[in-house]
């Protein structure tokens, strides 16, 4: 009578021994389907959004990240340029992209500017940023026969002068002219002395000054740089913090005795905001690995841009000081809507 009991009871629990250790197989098979996912990450071709123009100077800089990560990541990279509104239709196309590391972006200066006037809500905060690839410092340029050789001779003849010079190189509250008011406030003097002539861009600025229509350009390096070895202007300055390497004859505004930093023109790797960890780890592993060959370097700097590269904290603290100084100057000018 007990036999067919205890035997019973053998087979009981042999099923559930069974049922579990298929159970721990389905589940160990599972997490090696989920591992894998991963490890193949990227599978598929990438998406890359350009708030820029193409053909214009941040556009050709990411091109050129654009194809380096093709290569270290083996997969097509594909440019999509949205440009528009002064930047917010690319910066929130990719806002609006998954967040699954398929869809990456140029965050660029402009998402430090365009919510404090009111253009839009998105700022910094609004993305997984990636890392910080390039800059290209603003110059002050003046046209080759004029009066002043260095700034602390322009700075100087405006604090003994009534008179008012007319500067140019972007829209009115543009990143360039924002840099004529930080200059002009370190140098305790109103922002009213030099005022400024709205251009779209360092192009026809530059010829507002070869044509004697304004008396001062502000722009990067690479806008004017034909033109100053054609003899035709000078650069009195850099608002880099350090002198330019590929114009290291150009002194910084810090060197004149004036205290003001500005890295103009820059952009940063980003992705939709909420990217697993995992992905954006992977993707600032590439862009360091990228970072550190010659080759990318010197393509970067043809176009104009100098290589940055900094990620994680440092990155965000960047990104802050950069919406904070743009806000108080934009503030200043009279542009802050927040």
């Amino acid at each position: 009578m007990h036999a067919p009991t205890g035997l019973h009871r053998l087979g009981v629990v042999d099923d559930r021994r069974i049922g579990s250790i298929c159970l721990l197989l389905f589940i160990s098979l599972c997490a090696c389907q989920t591992s894998g996912v991963e490890q193949a990450y990227p599978s598929r071709p990438l998406s890359f959004i350009v708030p820029w123009e193409m053909g214009t100077g941040g556009d050709v800089a990411s091109r050129v990240l654009a194809s380096a990560l093709e290569k270290e990541l083996d997969q097509p990279v594909n440019v999509v340029n949205q440009a528009g509104v002064n930047g917010v239709i690319g910066h929130a196309a990719l806002v609006r992209s998954e967040a699954d590391g398929y869809t990456l972006g140029a965050l660029t200066e402009d998402i430090a500017m365009m919510h404090w006037t009111g253009l839009t809500r998105i700022n910094f905060d609004s993305y997984s940023s990636i890392a910080l690839i390039a800059v290209n410092p603003p110059v002050v340029t003046v046209r080759h026969d004029a009066p002043w050789e260095t700034i602390h001779d322009l700075i100087t003849g405006l604090r003994a002068s009534s008179e008012t010079l007319t500067a140019s190189g972007s829209r009115i509250g543009g990143l360039w002219d924002l840099n004529r008011i930080g200059l002009l406030e370190v140098a305790g003097l109103d922002a009213s002395v030099i005022s400024w002539k709205p251009s779209q861009g360092s192009a026809p600025a530059l010829q507002y000054l070869l044509a004697d229509s304004v008396d001062i350009v502000i722009s990067s390096l690479s806008a004017v740089d034909s033109l100053r070895r054609a003899g035709l202007v000078r650069i009195l300055a850099t608002m880099s913090g350090e002198r330019l390497p590929s114009a290291p004859d150009i002194p910084t505004l810090k060197e004149s005795g004036f205290d003001y930093e500005s890295l103009g023109s820059w952009f940063a790797l980003a992705a939709p905001k909420n990217l697993p960890d995992a992905r954006l780890e992977f993707l600032r592993v590439a862009v360091w690995n990228i970072s550190r060959r010659p080759e990318f370097r010197r393509s970067i700097q043809r176009t104009g841009f100098q290589l940055r590269h900094i990620t994680g904290s440092t990155l965000r603290a960047f990104l802050y000081e950069e919406d904070l100084q743009n806000g108080l100057l934009l503030d200043k000018a009279g542009l802050s809507l927040e």
